[in-house]
């Protein structure tokens, strides 16, 4: 899965795609997209990534806590 960067715009290729959507990883390895070379993985906070549309990426990936106003009815 492909993702960009926000401060620079750079694309990054997610290496293991469960801990992007493990709620409970804060960061997630990739590596940077520069030419044909494959890059060595580097580690991004995920609060840094968005995807390609400049969409956020979603709260229930990113928030452990994006439920307990249900729990709590």
């Amino acid at each position: 899965m492909f993702l960009n960067e926000k401060t620079t715009a750079h694309m990054v290729e997610i290496v293991n795609i469960s801990d992007l959507v493990d709620v409970y990883q804060d960061e997630v390895a990739g590596r940077v997209q520069y030419g044909e070379e494959v890059q060595e993985p580097e580690i991004f906070k995920k609060s840094d990534l968005v995807f390609l549309s400049g969409e956020a990426l979603p709260r229930c990936w990113t928030d452990p806590h994006y439920r307990d106003k249900e729990l709590i009815r």
